[in-house]
């Protein structure tokens, strides 16, 4: 019986969910599934030039474990480039570190923690709001994981 995945965290949502070629309908590309581990991986080690330990220290797992997540993470992205395939976060054994909201009135996005409820946009005051983490089914799990 294999080991049970070990819980990484992923230090807030993405912002975007869905990347294709440009000029060719989404229906009709074949579609790849980036999990919310590989694409904090692509984060810390591509965008942020964090070295391997620093990112495995940051997502709490071991640095031969991340290895192998960006190395697929990198192939996934390298196939969205070459083949022209349509790449989709989603799931993935996660917890969050922080929130962000998006007001749907006017578009505004903002950090948020899993504590506190807020309510309305600091920037038009609308009451319409859109919880990134909560479209990936996280929220009151993540509670815990968050920065004291």
């Amino acid at each position: 019986m294999p080991r049970p995945e070990k819980e990484r965290m992923v230090h807030r949502p993405p912002l975007f969910t869905a990347f294709k070629p440009a000029g060719i309908r989404g229906r009709a590309l074949p579609r790849l599934p980036l999990s919310l581990d590989e694409y904090e991986a692509i984060r810390l080690a591509d965008y942020l030039g964090m070295d391997h330990a620093e990112a495995a220290a940051e997502m709490e797992i071991s640095r031969s474990t991340f290895t192998r997540l960006i190395e697929k993470a990198r192939r996934k992205t390298a196939r969205l480039l070459i083949d022209g395939t349509r790449l989709y976060i989603q799931g993935g054994n996660i917890h969050f570190r922080t929130n962000v909201s998006r007001c749907l009135e006017c578009g505004q996005l903002f950090n948020t923690d899993f504590q506190s409820d807020k309510q309305k946009c600091p920037a038009c005051g609308g009451a319409n709001l859109e919880d990134l983490a909560g479209n990936f089914g996280h929220g009151p799990c993540c509670w815990g994981h968050s920065p004291k």
